[in-house]
């Protein structure tokens, strides 16, 4: 049974820019949606709410314990919601299994869950002790302790460099290497701590960037968006939308130059005369500039401040 701290952890997850989520999506009854990162089924509820009565939602989540919590916050909605415990990079497959020829909108809510980062036991967080794990699917053989106590220093200088732009990240891969093995968070957040002393200035901790380094090379997070957001295009019917929530500026920029891409019928080179590649456009980027939380909601929610929502519009066949 779960506890009772859990329960209320679960009740309490606020989705991050729920309201402009929901409406971006434009989700209507009748139609087939898919959130490809359901977590704890925040913005899955909402999505089900608007497609009253008879909306369709596909929820995909490579975190077994996520569609479980999932599973019991849209228990009121079970006739109409699938839940998947697969990664959305087989999202094709998933639809192709289910006899979905397209879809009206798809929403990918990146990086980690409150839900996650909250568990110890996850090791996501550098500031509860447990395991250096950080794996998305507890099925996964690599885990964070794999990378920080395996790669070579000029690697892992270059992976901390390369996933969160860490200026100290030469001083910390030295420091990394000469106190292995490291094998929980906080061993791990204390050797960063040593390394890279903490300046009041600075608003984040000395171990953030560190972290999500760690993180997103575990679970080859650039790679995954990079790969469906083609899939996710290709899965939409003319008209329907794609709504992406990033929390960092590598995966920010991936979906602002795929939709750029994607919106132009040329993609020459500019200084090519004739266009010769073919290309059509085939979305309409709604959001030119991103859609960032008020003040009240990171006032109310402080993992939220980084969050920035974009979206855009199947082009509708000539």
């Amino acid at each position: 049974m779960m506890s009772t701290t859990t329960q209320d952890r679960q009740h309490s997850h606020n989705p991050v820019l729920y309201h402009e989520t929901i409406k971006a999506l434009q989700s209507r009854s009748q139609g087939r949606y898919v959130d490809c990162t359901v977590g704890a089924g925040g913005h899955a509820f909402g999505i089900l709410q608007a497609s009253s009565p008879d909306g369709q939602l596909l929820c995909l989540d490579a975190d077994p314990h996520a569609l479980e919590v999932a599973s019991q916050r849209l228990s009121d909605f079970a006739s109409r919601v699938t839940l998947l415990n697969v990664s959305f990079i087989t999202l094709e497959d998933q639809l192709r299994n289910i006899g979905w020829n397209s879809v009206d909108g798809i929403l990918l809510d990146l990086g980690i869950s409150s839900m996650q980062l909250d568990d110890p036991a996850r090791g996501f967080s550098f500031q509860r002790n447990g395991p250096l794990d950080m794996r998305f699917n507890p099925g996964q053989s690599l885990q964070a302790s794999d990378m920080a106590n395996n790669l070579p220093e000029n690697q892992l200088a270059d992976l901390l460099w390369r996933y969160s732009n860490e200026r100290n990240s030469r001083q910390i891969a030295r420091a990394i290497c000469k106190a292995r093995p490291l094998n929980t968070t906080l061993q791990l957040a204390e050797v960063v701590l040593k390394a890279v002393p903490h300046d009041r200035k600075r608003k984040i901790h000395p171990a953030t960037r560190t972290f999500q380094a760690l993180r997103i090379a575990v679970n080859e997070e650039l790679k995954a968006l990079e790969t469906i957001l083609p899939v996710a295009v290709s899965a939409l019917s003319p008209g329907g939308r794609l709504a992406v929530i990033s929390f960092h500026s590598l995966e920010d920029r991936i979906v602002k130059n795929f939709f750029r891409r994607e919106s132009r019928d040329c993609i020459c080179p500019p200084s090519q005369p004739i266009c010769t590649c073919d290309h059509k456009a085939s979305l309409n980027v709604i959001t030119r500039r991103p859609i960032k939380p008020t003040k009240g909601e990171v006032k109310s929610n402080p993992r939220a401040r980084s969050a920035r929502l974009r979206f855009a519009e199947k082009l509708k066949l000539a």
